[in-house]
């Protein structure tokens, strides 16, 4: 017992080991699968800070506030520049999507809340859950405290946040996953219709207007470099590099002769018009699948160190010319400029998209391409940025950038007699949606390593709710007494209505593709889980083309949502 009581007394001596604990049970329980069922990170790291808050520990109110307002930022951060890019061109569309999508939650949340009867606290934790928003139990608290309500009534209210939360979230990842991935597809006329039109979409989008250029189609699988000896037929008489080049462009072959050797002489990248003969060996790059399609052409594959020893460079690069910006990917690889380099894969937001031939590229994607060190470095320039792997972040642009926008969201105005803000979490968010949209136009300031915008985002969440867990944990129980079970039924109503009511309006009204219905409802209401659901279903990932714009929309006005039911209810 003495033992029991020296841990429970440097637990509260000191909390932020109570605050580690948290974290680190919290990630250690996340990670644990029952077949596809899992907690999740944030609702185990809240569970655990409950269960640790029974030792009632008291925490220092600020260290919730500073990792909070370091996750929105590096939420704002990684979205800005799709954001911005949203509001303008085709992409309008979706942007309206998601802003009619996002109300339909709020509305539909506000409703359901109503039915109930719940108070500020318990709507707004039930927003939180069912739409697995951990981010507005933070914005919805904030704003609690500028009401003008008793100080006993507001602590209350913000108390309950977490329960609700906790009690809702599980069937809000969960439910959204089998709405999107199972029931979604029965309601746009079946899965065997929507994988088939899924699947004709794919091909219609690979289609160039000249010529298909295969290459594109896996656009994320390796490069390889393979060395053959020359004796095939179609060297009876010397042929050039444009000519070898051309013959395999018409088998819908996009392949590179990087290095030849003829005699003793090694030649490294050959010009358009170097003749290749019998007896040359050559090294070629390209897709593994073009690549040993067939080599009775060429001749026998052979393995020559001294060959195939040189350089190669992969790095992703920011899309931020004005030559790029606004080009399907098919127009891309036509360009001289992007000769030799092969487009691995395309992220934009943080998520992995088709790379097609009709793929539109937009300022602020993340493209990783591949090629010899001079040929990639040529690409990188007419792209953009080229943004290498680095470990430094510009804390003058985080700190700064955080410390301006949480004093601009500060800012009250008065309106009926209550005090209406963005709050300082608000105006954090919004900051990081500005400054990732200029860092896009400028890219050579505020640069963030995606490793750390991963430790801000998760780490800066995560503390931030074990603080709350750990806070809520002595009132929890009789928090839980209060809310009721029934709390679980209105988390299944404010979960399932706005993404039915989001496939239909995305295929009545807005008369999007299926696929991409499906992916602008899981963008709108930001659920990942339920984007890896719909691509498992149709066994596509063209759905995250609806993902990306809407997500953009999504993760920034549900956030800003939590302040607007707060002030509805």
């Amino acid at each position: 017992m003495e033992i029991l009581d020296w841990i429970v007394k440097t637990l509260r001596d000191n909390p932020a080991i109570a605050i580690f604990l948290t974290l680190g049970l919290g990630f250690l329980i996340g990670k644990l699968k029952y077949k596809t069922f899992s907690l999740g990170t944030v609702t185990s790291v809240l569970l655990v800070g409950v269960l640790v808050g029974q030792l009632d520990i008291p925490v220092p109110g600020p260290l919730k506030q500073v990792f909070f307002l370091l996750f929105l930022f590096a939420i704002g951060y990684s979205v800005g520049p799709q954001f911005f890019a949203s509001l303008r061109g085709s992409g309008l569309k979706q942007v309206l999507f998601a802003v009619v999508m996002c109300a339909v939650v709020l509305v539909s949340t506000f409703v359901v809340a109503k039915l109930f009867h719940y108070n500020v606290g318990e709507a707004a934790g039930l927003f939180a859950g069912a739409q697995t928003m951990s981010a507005v139990i933070g914005v919805a608290g904030d704003t609690i405290n500028t009401l003008g309500a008793s100080a006993a009534d507001k602590k209350a209210w913000v108390d309950i946040i977490p329960v609700a939360y906790a009690v809702t979230y599980i069937f809000g990842t969960i439910g959204s996953a089998w709405i999107l991935g199972s029931l979604g597809p029965m309601l746009l006329g079946g899965l065997k219709k929507v994988k088939q039109q899924t699947e004709d979409l794919e091909r219609s989008m690979n289609q160039d207007s000249d010529s298909a250029d295969p290459a594109v189609i896996n656009a994320w699988r390796p490069v390889v470099y393979r060395a053959y000896h020359v004796e095939g037929s179609m060297f009876e008489s010397p042929q050039t590099v444009k000519d070898i080049e051309d013959f395999l462009g018409k088998q819908g072959r996009r392949l590179f002769i990087e290095r030849v050797r003829s005699g003793a002489d090694i030649t490294t990248k050959p010009a358009p018009d170097f003749a290749i003969k019998k007896g040359d060996d050559v090294v070629i790059s390209g897709r593994r699948e073009f690549v040993i399609e067939d080599e009775a052409w060429l001749g026998k594959e052979i393995s020559d160190a001294a060959l195939l020893s040189f350089p190669i460079e992969r790095i992703p690069v920011m899309v931020a010319s004005k030559y790029v910006v606004g080009a399907t990917v098919a127009e891309f690889r036509s360009s001289p400029q992007t000769y030799g380099v092969t487009i691995d894969s395309i992220k934009r937001g943080g998520v992995e998209i088709p790379v097609t031939s009709s793929t539109r590229l937009q300022r602020g994607d993340i493209l990783t391409i591949s090629g010899l060190v001079s040929d990639v470095n040529a690409a990188a320039s007419y792209i953009g940025y080229a943004d290498k792997p680095t470990t430094a972040s510009d804390m003058v642009f985080v700190g700064l950038g955080i410390a301006i926008g949480a004093l601009i969201g500060a800012i009250a105005i008065k309106i009926g007699g209550i005090p209406v803000s963005l709050s300082t979490s608000g105006g954090a968010l919004i900051a990081g949606l500005v400054l990732g949209w200029l860092r896009s136009k400028h890219p050579n300031f505020g640069h963030i390593p995606d490793p750390a915008v991963w430790v801000f985002n998760n780490v800066g969440l995560n503390m931030f709710i074990a603080v709350v867990g750990i806070s809520a944990g002595p009132t929890f129980i009789s928090g839980l007494q209060q809310v009721g079970w029934q709390l679980l039924v209105a988390g299944i109503l404010a979960t399932s209505l706005p993404l039915i009511i989001g496939i239909i309006l995305g295929d009545k009204v807005f008369k999007f593709h299926p696929a991409i219905t499906l992916g602008c409802v899981a963008g709108s209401r930001t659920t990942t889980a339920a984007l890896g659901a719909i691509q498992d279903s149709l066994q596509s990932t063209v759905p995250a083309m609806g993902y990306t714009v809407t997500y953009a929309i999504g993760n920034t006005l549900l956030i800003l949502s939590g302040l607007v039911m707060v002030f509805l209810m």
